[in-house]
């Protein structure tokens, strides 16, 4: 048996009746195969009912066409409630139809009383547990209700996924009723509450994470020279990967961005632009076309191409095997109204268009010389400019994202400099001094060429803002901050969004903030809203670092765990990328928003990197402080 085969039987088995499992083959015509195993139960299996449940037998090739790797899946269908069914028999079968790979759950409605099937909404929220919920009937008698069952749900829950496909870590305790009465003789679910309650394991293995994209709005600094009207942002959203996945990440795109990005993002779409396609996919060209209603026809063309832009880029992240050629939009009779090509969604719209080349690695060397390490260098470099020289010694830096001014902070952490990557410059006086007893944070710029830096004290922090990387900084409130203090932070290049580590009594979190741009240009109020975590499962973050248009790197423990380092989504949800090999005693880590470049860290065994499929190799024993631009 494949080892594609035995990962489903293990991922999907549970205890229950033993049926056929019916597994979908890969590309390249190897055919369906067929074998014995352990199934979800009576109420979704892979293949049939509950009846005729052979315990044995061989793997039998079935012919089948070729088909794309993307769907090569295991398939899971609905099973009908049995004639005389007791009610926790419903319940359980129910809630293994509401797992099934159907699009309108039509088996899991067969469970439900005709009152529930007229008011029962499964897209409404989804509630997803650490297991798959616990069903308990509630023992006493009800003499009002002698015809009636009531059975119990319960379990741990982590997060919560709502209307808009967006997904919050929520950890507390689930529990919740479903009742049950007898319809034409057999007991149906009358009672239930909206949404769906599923365990990790299920959730996983429906869902999957999807970028949709919207434009940064900047509002008061929509104007600035490098803002630009481009710029796009990730707005990660949960969607069942199995049902009709394309054209699902099209209507979510089409429905705006979730509530926590609205305020500083917009869409190109006309409100109340509407679908008009179904089934949408890659035609043999790789091209993708869309039909939509007669609101999208009103769109110039420069705003049609910042649509087809926000299509190209959210379909390219669940089709990431395919690339595509282009993209089309066409009116509702099927007209075109324009077309974007590859070329120029990547030339003009790249979501990494503002997070600058990132081929080089810098860190401060052993001689407080800071160094960079480009590709094609077997050593490091001391970089152009006073940083080069090892006169200032300094306690960390960061380099800009077009890699022609490094920031960085003094060994006390008191001062800031400011100085260009070019031979011949003096480092000339600190642009700032810190008032904060703990001194300054490790600056961080982004993709507008501003430069970010937190001033730390034991009771709350001032977050600081220096537009160009000069002149006056602009305070930059934080309401949800409280008297914690900001430990570090990371801007992402598109200045909309900036992950903060917040000390408070000892445990250090991973916050994610959006910023907020309000006043005038020559006068701006800035403000990071609506702080939210983003591995609450962790107790202590050392380090966390932008790794991709909603990923980040993180490095940190569990209560009574050891370090770990690990990849998670923007929205707090652990990521699908590769498991990361351990490496011992982190500090700092760095990545870039290119998730072709490797990571960088420094741990005990100095600075290591980490390159795709390789494990950790050390490129100095000696230094501090690795940083990419940004």
């Amino acid at each position: 048996m494949s080892a594609e085969a035995r990962a489903g039987d293990e991922a999907w088995a549970r205890d229950g009746a033993r049926a056929r499992l019916k597994l979908r083959g890969s590309a390249g015509g190897k055919g369906v195969r067929v074998r014995t195993g352990v199934v979800l139960g009576c109420g979704a299996l892979l293949l049939a009912g509950c009846a005729s449940m052979p315990d044995s037998g061989d793997m039998q090739a079935v012919d089948q066409s070729p088909r794309a790797e993307a769907d090569s899946q295991v398939r899971v269908y609905g099973v009908p409630p049995q004639d005389g069914a007791q009610p926790t028999e419903i319940v359980s079968g129910f809630l293994d139809a509401t797992t099934s790979d159907e699009v309108d759950f039509s088996t899991a409605v067969q469970y439900l009383a005709k009152s529930a099937k007229k008011t029962w909404q499964p897209f409404s929220a989804t509630k997803v547990l650490q297991q798959r919920p616990a069903s308990e009937p509630v023992g006493q008698a009800n003499r009002e209700d002698p015809n009636g069952y009531t059975v119990t749900l319960s379990g741990s829950q982590v997060a919560t996924v709502d209307r808009n496909h967006a997904y919050t870590p929520e950890e507390k305790a689930y529990k919740q009723t479903i009742h049950l009465t007898k319809e034409d003789g057999q007991w149906r679910i009358d009672r239930l509450p909206n949404g769906l309650v599923l365990g990790q394991s299920d959730f996983q293995r429906i869902y999957r994470s999807v970028n949709k994209y919207y434009f940064a709005d900047y509002k008061s600094e929509a104007q600035s020279a490098k803002a630009g009207p481009n710029v796009l942002v990730a707005d990660p959203v949960y969607l069942r990967q199995r049902i009709d996945p394309v054209t699902a990440s099209v209507a979510a795109l089409l429905e705006g961005p979730t509530n926590w990005l609205n305020q500083v993002t917009a869409s190109a779409f006309p409100t109340g632009t509407a679908l008009k396609s179904s089934g949408l996919a890659l035609d043999d060209s790789n091209a993708l076309r869309v039909k939509l209603s007669k609101r999208a026809a009103a769109a110039g063309p420069a705003q049609c191409r910042r649509m087809a832009a926000q299509l190209f880029f959210t379909v390219q992240d669940i089709t990431r095997a395919s690339k595509i050629s282009e993209v089309e939009l066409q009116d509702e009779r099927g007209g075109r109204l324009c077309v974007l090509t590859q070329e120029r969604a990547n030339s003009e719209f790249a979501p990494r268009k503002h997070a600058g080349r990132s081929a080089q690695e810098y860190f401060i060397a052993a001689d407080q010389k800071v160094v960079r390490m480009p590709d094609t260098a077997t050593e490091p470099q001391p970089v152009p400019g006073p940083f080069g020289s090892g006169k200032t010694p300094l306690s960390s830096i960061a380099i800009s994202r077009d890699e022609e001014t490094a920031a960085g902070v003094s060994a006390d952490g008191r001062a800031l400099y400011v100085v260009p990557l070019e031979y011949g410059t003096e480092r000339g006086p600190a642009l700032l001094h810190s008032t904060a007893n703990n001194g300054f944070s490790a600056p961080s710029w982004d993709g507008l060429g501003d430069l970010w830096i937190a001033d730390r004290s034991d009771r709350g922090s001032r977050l600081l803002r220096l537009r160009q990387g000069k002149g006056t900084p602009d305070v930059v409130t934080v309401p949800g901050l409280g008297d914690r203090r900001i430990k570090s932070i990371k801007v992402a290049s598109d200045g909309i969004r900036i992950a903060v580590l917040v000390e408070d009594k000892g445990r250090t979190t991973l916050q994610l903030g959006r910023v907020e741009r309000g006043g005038t240009a020559q006068h701006p109020v800035l403000s990071v809203e609506e702080l939210r975590p983003i591995a609450p499962q962790l107790e202590d973050v050392v380090a966390a670092s932008w790794a991709g248009g909603s990923r980040l790197v993180v490095v940190g423990r569990q209560s009574g765990g050891v370090q770990q380092m690990q990849y998670m989504e923007t929205d707090g949800s652990a990521s699908s990328a590769q498991t990361l090999p351990g490496v011992n005693g982190v500090k700092a880590v760095t990545a870039s928003e290119d998730e072709t470049r490797p990571l960088i860290a420094d741990g005990s065994e100095g600075i290591v990197r980490l390159p795709q499929d390789a494990n950790w190799k050390t490129v100095a024993k000696d230094g501090k402080a690795p940083v990419y631009p940004g």
